[in-house]
C-alpha cells in the first residue's frame, strides 16, 4: 500500500463510526450544558481558594476540548500557569496552538455546546479569601464577572464593534449592565472620561460616531475603553495589534502599559509577535499543540530558551541589519489534534532528541526558580514535577 493510501486510510471514518461519535457527542454536550446552566448550583461546587493569594488567576491542568463529527479535538490539554497581580503575562506560540482557546475558557466564551472545558481548575481571585473555579461556575455568575472584573480586547478591531450602534452607546452598555445604580448623565460622563483616557482627543465627536467613521487605530482605542470601563482586575488582550500598522501598534502597546499601571490591573497578552512580548511581558508562556512546553520570566525565555521549539522560534526571528539567504523555519508539521501521539508532541520535528524522548510525554521540569520546561534533555539536571493529565472523555458520562 502506498504512503498516500495509508494516510487516506488512517483518516477514514466509516458511517457506523461517524454515527457513534455524533451520538456520544450529543450525550456529553447535553450533560455538560445542563450542569453549566444550573444557576442554583451549590456554591461549594465552584467556590474554592487560591494557592497563592498574590495571583489574579491560576490555571491548573485545564483541558478544553471540541466535540466534532470526526472525533474530540484536544485544543487545550492539561495546561498550568499563573497570572500574578499587576503583571503582564505573554502567551505565545504558532497559530492553532491553543492561545485564544485558553483565554476564551477563562471568559466562558467558547463556541458551545461543541466547545467545553472538561477538566482542571481556573481559579479567579475574588479578593476576599475566596475564588471562583471558572470551570464549574454557572453562566449567571459569569455574567457578573465578564466585562466587570475580567475584560477582553478582542482580536480584530475592524469587526469587534457593532456597526449599527454609535460608539457612545457601545461603551455605555458595559456601565449600564454592571453599574445599574449610575444615572444616564453619570454613565455618559464616565464614557467620555474613558474615551479621553485612551487618547481620543475629539471625545464628544467620537461619542456620536459609528464604527465605520473611525480608523483601525481609533477603533482599537474604543475597544480598550470598553474593556477598561469597569476597572477590571484582569485584561485579556488577544492579538491587540492585529491589522494595525507599526506606528499605531507601538501607540496601542504604550497605552495598554500606561493604563494597566493606572488602574492596577494585570494583562494576559496573547500574540505570536515575539517583539511585542519582549517589550511588554514580565512572564512568558510558550504553547505548542495545546500544551505549555516552556514558561518563565521574559529574561528566562528570551535570553536562556530551553525547549527546542522555543529555540526554533527565536532563530526564526528576522534580525535588523543581518543579511541571510533565507529565514530559519522549523521542519515538519503539528500532529493531528484528533489523534495526538502519547510521546512528546514536538518529537517528530525536533533536532535535539535524546533516548528518553521515545517514552511518554515529558513532565514539567524546573530548571531554575522561575524557569520550567517540558523536555527530557533536562530530566537528569532539573527538578522533575507533574506530568500533564488529559481527560478521558468516555469518563464524562460515568
Amino acid at each position: 500500500m502506498s504512503e498516500k493510501s495509508k494516510k487516506k486510510r488512517s483518516s477514514y471514518i466509516s458511517a457506523g463510526e461517524s454515527r457513534r461519535i455524533v451520538h456520544f457527542n450529543r450525550k456529553v454536550m447535553r450533560k455538560l450544558e445542563k450542569e453549566r446552566a444550573d444557576a442554583n448550583k451549590d456554591e461549594k461546587l465552584y467556590i474554592t481558594q487560591m494557592k497563592n493569594p498574590d495571583n489574579v488567576v491560576e490555571f491548573d491542568n485545564v483541558c478544553t476540548y471540541f466535540f466534532t463529527d470526526v472525533g474530540t479535538v484536544k485544543a487545550v490539554d492539561g495546561i498550568s500557569f499563573e497570572i500574578p497581580r499587576c503583571s503582564t503575562v505573554g502567551v505565545v506560540g504558532e497559530s492553532g496552538c491553543g492561545k485564544s482557546v485558553t483565554s476564551l475558557s477563562l471568559m466562558q466564551l467558547l463556541q458551545r455546546p461543541s466547545g467545553q472545558t472538561v477538566g482542571g481548575e481556573i481559579r479567579f481571585n475574588l479578593g476576599d479569601g475566596r475564588a471562583y473555579n471558572i470551570v464549574n461556575t454557572p453562566t449567571a455568575k459569569m455574567r457578573e464577572i465578564r466585562g466587570n472584573r475580567v475584560s477582553m480586547i478582542f482580536q480584530e478591531p475592524m469587526t469587534s464593534l457593532n456597526p449599527v450602534f454609535r460608539i457612545g452607546d457601545q461603551v455605555n452598555e458595559v456601565l449600564e449592565l454592571h453599574h445599574p445604580e449610575m444615572t444616564k448623565d453619570q454613565i455618559r460622563e464616565r464614557t467620555l472620561e474613558m474615551l479621553e483616557m485612551v487618547g481620543i482627543a475629539n471625545k464628544e465627536g467620537v461619542y456620536k460616531m459609528y464604527p465605520h467613521e473611525l480608523s483601525g487605530g481609533m477603533r482599537q482605542r474604543v475597544m480598550i475603553a470598553i474593556a477598561l470601563a469597569c476597572s477590571p482586575e484582569l485584561i485579556i488582550a488577544d492579538e491587540p495589534t492585529t491589522a494595525l500598522d507599526v506606528t499605531i501598534q507601538a501607540q496601542i502597546l504604550d497605552l495598554l502599559r500606561e493604563l494597566k499601571d493606572k488602574i492596577n490591573s494585570s494583562i494576559m497578552l496573547i500574540t505570536h509577535d515575539l517583539g511585542v512580548v519582549a517589550n511588554m511581558a514580565d512572564y512568558v508562556v510558550v504553547m505548542y499543540a495545546g500544551r505549555i512546553i516552556e514558561r518563565g520570566t521574559a529574561e528566562d525565555i528570551f535570553h536562556h530558551p530551553a525547549h527546542p521549539y522555543t529555540i526554533g522560534l527565536m532563530k526564526s526571528k528576522p534580525v535588523v541589519g543581518k543579511k541571510v539567504e533565507s529565514l530559519y523555519n522549523i521542519e515538519g508539521s503539528v500532529p493531528n489534534p484528533v489523534n495526538m501521539p502519547n510521546y512528546c508532541y514536538f518529537k517528530d520535528r525536533c533536532e535535539q532528541c535524546v533516548d528518553k524522548c521515545a517514552g511518554a510525554y515529558p513532565p514539567v521540569i524546573r530548571i531554575s526558580d522561575t524557569h520550567y520546561v517540558s523536555c527530557y534533555r533536562y530530566y537528569d539536571t532539573g527538578e522533575v514535577g507533574e506530568y500533564p493529565r488529559s481527560v478521558d472523555v468516555e469518563e464524562l458520562l460515568r
